[in-house]
């Protein structure tokens, strides 16, 4: 466990309620599980509601044509965040954003389906095989900078 940041107090003092360490982590109780959704820095903030970018690319994930995925949100002027996908299709695969925005609307919250999906050739990854989402994200800021 770690003990503090190196000569930095104020963010070692912020990092901990207690004897608590806050990781940024977020989970959610189901039936008697905690399970991880995802980083507090990755939530999308959009319209007023938090929305967990896991959630949606597991739903992407299930599309017969997706091969992988990555849910960020993008700067908005109108909603803080409007959910933004880019996808990497499998193969041969033919599909375009509007049946993945479909997909994902009959199957999750109607407020969390992407608004704009991107298609891409690949995903910038960790050698993990995690998809690098601080990257996504400075790129659809990027976008929403371009077009001011």
């Amino acid at each position: 466990m770690m003990l503090g940041y190196w000569n930095r107090p104020e963010e070692t003092a912020e990092k901990f309620r207690g004897d608590w360490m806050l990781t940024g982590d977020r989970g959610r109780w189901d039936e008697g599980f905690l399970r991880f959704v995802g980083r507090e820095d990755d939530v999308i903030t959009s319209a007023g509601y938090r929305i967990g970018p896991a959630e949606i690319e597991d739903c992407l994930l299930t599309h017969p044509a997706v091969a992988t995925c990555g849910v960020v949100g993008k700067p908005d002027a109108l909603r803080t965040e409007v959910v933004k996908a880019y996808v990497v299709r499998k193969p041969g695969a033919d599909v375009d954003g509007d049946a993945l925005k479909k997909w994902v609307q009959d199957r999750l919250a109607s407020y969390s389906y992407p608004r704009e999906i991107e298609f891409l050739e690949a995903l910038p990854m960790t050698v993990t095989g995690k998809v690098i989402r601080r990257e996504l994200k400075a790129r659809a800021a990027g976008e929403s900078e371009a077009n001011t």
